[in-house]
């Protein structure tokens, strides 16, 4: 008995994002990105040295960006 792989498709989205990507898909500089992590207000995994962004945590950071504008 096999199992089926389900199919991935190519042009997906990546899961998780090096910060200059990260800052090319929220249009914002390299400072700006490294001060909302370091305010928590964007998480970051590490693997190995590397720093990376979750695509969660950049739906995350807009939905609470949202949240905020919604309350004025």
């Amino acid at each position: 008995m096999t199992l089926a792989m389900p199919e991935r498709d190519v042009s997906a989205e990546p899961l998780l994002y090096r910060v200059k990507d990260a800052m090319r898909v929220l249009s914002m500089s390299r400072t700006v990105i490294y001060d909302l992590i370091r305010a928590g207000r964007l998480r970051t995994v590490k693997e190995g040295r590397t720093r990376l962004i979750p695509a969660s945590a950049i739906s995350d950071y807009v939905a609470l960006l949202e949240r905020e504008a919604g309350g004025q």
